[in-house]
């Protein structure tokens, strides 16, 4: 252990309620089991309304008809967000048609969205709904443990359709991370599943083993009895397509390869991309290099890191609660010899690495094992039956024939993934038919992602997913009108601070302030390595369409040869760079 403990210098206020909250939760339980049947309301009461997050759902309504109903002496539409957990992004068909028939026949909207945490949401679960939901993913081998509150999210991997080898070795190192940092309580089978083995982990009961000082409590001994001091990201990454945009996570495995063959992880922790307007003591930032480890350390490294954060973080002020808060509180070094400690292990040095690709590979590549893949583009992650596009009918389509697996990408689109020759052009054709590839769509458009926002989301304060297909349409028309229709900016949207957009790694990045108002910020890289700059507060979209006409009429004239938008706007002086994400990300 350090001489001195790094919480000593934590102020001596007192514990957020969400520190009671998860204390008094008998390990996630509560009182959620007898609220189902509560019929007066379709929301839940209480703490429940927190901890149906550990579950992996969030309350909501349909704020389009909120007043509406308030008027009509009704209860909000209160319904749930679902987000199931699907370490890897990998799906099989028969469980894609079972997401699709309950998406379909029970849930408000109809449709399955592809979120950048690379899995499925359902959107507008009814009370009566909500038990039956979980049955049938359990039965279909999915649930949705900790894809939400303060556990160890989803975890996120490289989606890889060309190195197969490697691919496969990293997608069974995310299962591998996910299940080790799973909640070990069995409150979710025990209130969904009626006490049922669940059909997607290995028993829970088993709990995974903790080295070093500090452990949890016997039923929690990665995670403890009161959680995460908050939500906490994970991903795996094959360079150098940084797809997952590892950045925005706690801990990152950056994976090693020779000679085809995995070899052990850089690990990165310490990204994030929340804050909340006009507080300085919140901010964005990249990740910190800790060092490389060999495969058989992997798993000792995520809980060591997990550990520690839940030892050290901030449990008083949420805002201050993410391990990037730690790290800049207790020193970097400080916070690495203590995971060292935990894990057993010294880091070694960080094996060369780099990233020169984001984004996902739209239309077919073929992988090393001669099967096919198609990414198929899906604007903002939502598959729903649109008049002359039936995108949900179409993928259905491809789910009834496809041999393979189908693949969620962290940036909301689908890989049909594992296609022979032979059946390459039957899955193209449907695909077309149904609205799934156009010839029309443009690079921009293919590079530009918005988060849920409004309706349903309660944190929402602008428009981003209804937002974002209009507004793309007036970026491609500014960059034909400068020449530059076959380039592309990273543009992405988010409705509030909060970050699920990512817009904080955009080259181009739209916050959203109040109702059509947004925060303008510019000078992130393609490459996802640098966080942007705010250029503008609080503006209409027609000012931030003048803006970005002016800045692509100087970038058309006075760019270098390949030179991205982002990289422009950092030399020709639009804004400086973020340096230090602590201390000049508020510096104008």
């Amino acid at each position: 252990m350090p001489s001195q403990d790094p919480r000593a210098k934590l102020p001596d206020t007192p514990l957020s309620d969400n520190e009671r909250l998860k204390d008094h939760s008998d390990y996630l339980r509560g009182t959620i089991a007898s609220d189902l049947s509560d019929g007066l309301t379709g929301g839940f009461n209480g703490d429940n309304f927190q901890l149906i997050r550990f579950h992996g759902m969030y309350e909501q309504d349909d704020r389009d008809i909120r007043v509406e109903r308030i008027e009509q002496k009704l209860e909000p539409l209160k319904n749930v967000m679902l987000r199931c957990r699907l370490p890897g992004g990998i799906i099989s068909p028969k469980q894609w048609l079972g997401i699709d028939e309950f998406a379909t026949e029970h849930t408000l909207y109809g449709s399955i969205r592809l979120t950048n945490r690379q899995t499925f949401q359902f959107h507008g679960v009814l009370k009566d709904n909500i038990k039956p939901m979980h049955q049938w993913l359990n039965a279909l081998g999915l649930d949705s443990i900790a894809t939400a509150g303060d556990v160890n999210r989803n975890v996120l991997c490289t989606s890889n359709p060309v190195e197969s080898s490697l691919h496969r070795e990293a997608y069974e190192w995310a299962k591998k991370i996910s299940e080790h940092l799973l909640p070990q309580t069995r409150a979710y089978a025990d209130i969904w599943l009626d006490g049922e083995k669940l059909h997607s982990t290995e028993d829970l009961t088993a709990a995974p083993l903790v080295t070093g000082a500090n452990s949890g409590d016997s039923t929690e001994p990665v995670l403890g009895k009161t959680y995460l001091p908050r939500k906490f990201k994970t991903t795996v990454v094959i360079p150098p397509h940084n797809d997952v945009d590892l950045h925005a996570n706690d801990l990152n495995f950056v994976a090693i390869g020779e000679n085809g063959k995995l070899v052990g992880f850089n690990v990165l922790v310490g990204g994030g991309l929340s804050m909340e307007h006009g507080n300085t003591k919140t901010y964005p930032n990249t990740a910190r290099e800790f060092g490389f480890i060999p495969l058989e350390k992997t798993l000792d490294a995520a809980a060591a890191v997990v550990s520690v954060q839940r030892d050290w973080g901030n449990r008083s002020d949420r805002k201050n609660a993410k391990t990037r808060y730690t790290l800049e509180r207790v020193g970097v070094q400080t916070f690495i010899e203590e995971v060292e400690n935990r894990m057993g292990a010294k880091f070694e040095p960080v094996r060369p690495y780099s990233f020169t690709t984001r984004g996902d590979r739209i239309s077919w590549v073929e992988g090393e094992d001669g099967k096919w893949h198609l990414t198929l583009f899906i604007e903002n992650g939502r598959l729903l039956d649109y008049p002359n596009r039936p995108l949900k009918t179409g993928v259905r389509e491809i789910a009834k024939i496809h041999k393979g697996d189908f693949r969620l990408t962290a940036n909301q689109n689908l890989i049909v993934a594992g296609v022979s020759q032979n059946d390459k052009a039957e899955i193209e054709k449907i695909a077309r038919d149904y609205g799934l590839i156009s010839d029309s769509t443009t690079a921009q458009r293919e590079h530009s992602m918005a988060c849920v926002s409004l309706p349903t989301c309660p944190l929402a304060m602008a428009e981003a997913e209804r937002f974002l297909p209009q507004f793309t349409d007036k970026i491609d028309a500014l960059l034909a009108r400068h020449q530059l229709s076959q380039e592309h900016i990273v543009l992405r949207i988010t409705g509030c601070p909060n970050g699920c957009g990512r817009a904080m790694l955009a080259e181009i990045g739209l916050v959203g302030k109040a109702i059509g108002r947004y925060n303008l910020y510019t000078g992130g890289n393609r490459e996802g390595t640098r966080i942007p700059r705010l250029f503008k507060e609080n503006i209409t979209e027609a000012e931030i369409l003048e803006i970005i006409d002016s800045w692509l009429a100087a970038w058309a004239a006075n760019r270098t040869d390949g030179e991205g938008f982002g990289d422009f706007a950092i030399r020709s002086g639009i804004v400086k760079p973020v340096l230090d994400a602590p201390r000049d990300f508020w510096i104008s």
